[in-house]
Order: structure tokens, then C-alpha cells, then sequence
């Protein structure tokens, strides 16, 4: 127990800046760099590239301050953060021969700075929690739409970001379709909202370690799979919550009849559903 208390109290006690955030700002800009048209944007407009990069930095906490009612660009009040995000931004996008993206794309650093990145997601979430606690001390569900919103900002506000681009993709809405980080960001704010109303008997820096662990060890394995598979850390990995999250949709949602089979028109009868009912009562009135 001394030991696990001498790593909790390290982890809570340890810096983000300037090292993790660095990280966090390269993988999210290389996030943005990997979108389809992203670099053309990059030449045709940098400014239009640059503002959907800070988004990508800092759109948890422009979204938590939205809805906190505080200024959205209270997150661009510190200089050293946007200046050490932008340095980054232009070497991810234009240092001469494309040095900077081609080393950090290599998988065992890539794989270091994503661990490095999901860190910082746990004291995003932990800061929104304890934010929305400090303003609505017995709101659990604005404790965890905080907590989602900080830590996971920069996708739940894609679409925006993508009309920055000059792109307009309602189906890549976060809700329609949750991304990994996303999930777990969301099941990391519903466990500190817990621990913050003393719903989850746990100290906080256990459960930051707790957490951390998770998402650093998840983070690595889908890393991994998306480095066999050639693909791009855009959220285009098998999700690990899949098979729960099929066994609770057919639980819960789908019923003992699927919507499908409920909606959809029959191959016989283009009245579909209504015109099978018709049929049955026209049978009845002849059997009368």
C-alpha cells in the first residue's frame, strides 16, 4: 500500500508543463494534419489551419467555458501555452523537409507521446469535475458533462472545427458516433464525479492513478493496432468497450423485435406494416 501511495502522490503531484503538454499539442495537431484535406488547407489558407489546430489543442476548455457561461477564449489568455502550441503547429505542418511529423509519425515515439497525451487527460477531466463542484456542489450530472467537455472538447466540437476547414460532416457527429477517447473520457468523468461526491470511496490521487494506468495501457494497445493495420490515430481502431457496449445495446435498446423489422416496408405489400393490418382486419370482417 506505501508503494501504491508513493506513486499516486508522484502522479498527482507531477507537472504537465511544459513536457506533457508538448505532447498533448503534437498529437493533436498531427490528429488534425491526418484529416482528408487538412493539408491543402495547411497551404491554401494557414490562418483557417492554425485556428482548427488551437481548437484541437484547447477545445475542452473552450467548451467547458461554454458551458460554464465564462469567455470561450479564456483558454487563449495564456500566451506561453498558444505560443508553445503554434511553434508546434508550424513544425508539424511546415518544417523543411517535413522532419518533425516524419519523426513523431515513427510508432515507438508516436506511442510515447500518446501515452504522454492520455496523462494529460486525466487532469483535464479531474479539472473540469472539481470545477463544475466548486460552482454546483451537488450537481452530479454537471460535474460529468464538465469533466466529458473538458477532457474530450476537441472531439465533441469536430463539426465546428470542420466548418473552419470549409468541411460539413453532421455524420461525424461525437454523438452520433463515440470515438474511443471520447468513451473513456466520458467513463473518466463519471468516476471522478463519483469520487468528488463521495459516491466512489476512493482518494483522489488513487483513482488518478487508477485511471491513468487504464487509459495509458488502452492507449498503447490501440496504438499499436493502428500501426499493424496502416491506419491514422483519427479514431478509426475497434473500440475496446465494443463487445459491451453491442451486449447492453441488445439488452436495453433494441427490444424483443428490432426497429428495422418494425419500420421497414414489406417486399410483399409496399404498405408495409399498415397494410398487413389492413389485410388482418379485411380477413376478420369476411370471417363475421
Amino acid at each position: 500500500m506505501d508503494t501504491l501511495d508513493v506513486l499516486s502522490h508522484g502522479l498527482a503531484n507531477l507537472s504537465m508543463f511544459p513536457f506533457f503538454d508538448m505532447a498533448h499539442y503534437v498529437v493533436s495537431v498531427m490528429a488534425l494534419r491526418e484529416q482528408p484535406g487538412a493539408l491543402e488547407v495547411s497551404r491554401a489558407s494557414p490562418l483557417a489551419c492554425w485556428f482548427s489546430s488551437m481548437l484541437y489543442c484547447f477545445g475542452g476548455a473552450v467548451l467547458s467555458g461554454i458551458m460554464l457561461a465564462e469567455p470561450p477564449v479564456a483558454p487563449l489568455s495564456n500566451g506561453t501555452a498558444v505560443l508553445l502550441a503554434s511553434l508546434l503547429w508550424y513544425l508539424v505542418f511546415y518544417c523543411p523537409l517535413d522532419l518533425v511529423y516524419g519523426c513523431a509519425a515513427l510508432p515507438p515515439l508516436r506511442l510515447v507521446l500518446s501515452g504522454m497525451k492520455e496523462v494529460t487527460r486525466t487532469w483535464k477531466v479531474l479539472g473540469g469535475v472539481t470545477q463544475a463542484r466548486s460552482k454546483y456542489k451537488d450537481g452530479l450530472l454537471v460535474m460529468i458533462a464538465i469533466g466529458w467537455a473538458r477532457g474530450a472538447g476537441g472531439g465533441l466540437i469536430r463539426n465546428f472545427e470542420q466548418l473552419v476547414r470549409g468541411v460539413w460532416k453532421p455524420e461525424t457527429n461525437e454523438l452520433l458516433k463515440m470515438t474511443y477517447p471520447t468513451k473513456v473520457t466520458l467513463i473518466g468523468a463519471v468516476l471522478f464525479a463519483l469520487q468528488q461526491t463521495h459516491y466512489l470511496p476512493l482518494h483522489t490521487h488513487h483513482l488518478m492513478l487508477i485511471y491513468t494506468t487504464f487509459t495509458v495501457v488502452n492507449k498503447r494497445f490501440t496504438v499499436l493496432c493502428i500501426v499493424q493495420t496502416r491506419m491514422m490515430l483519427t479514431g478509426s481502431a475497434t473500440s475496446p468497450f465494443a463487445p459491451i457496449e453491442s451486449v447492453l445495446h441488445k439488452t436495453l435498446f433494441t427490444g424483443f423485435r428490432s426497429y428495422a423489422a418494425l419500420t421497414a416496408p414489406s417486399t410483399n405489400n409496399p404498405n408495409g406494416v399498415s397494410g398487413r393490418l389492413q389485410t388482418k382486419d379485411k380477413s376478420v370482417k369476411k370471417s363475421d
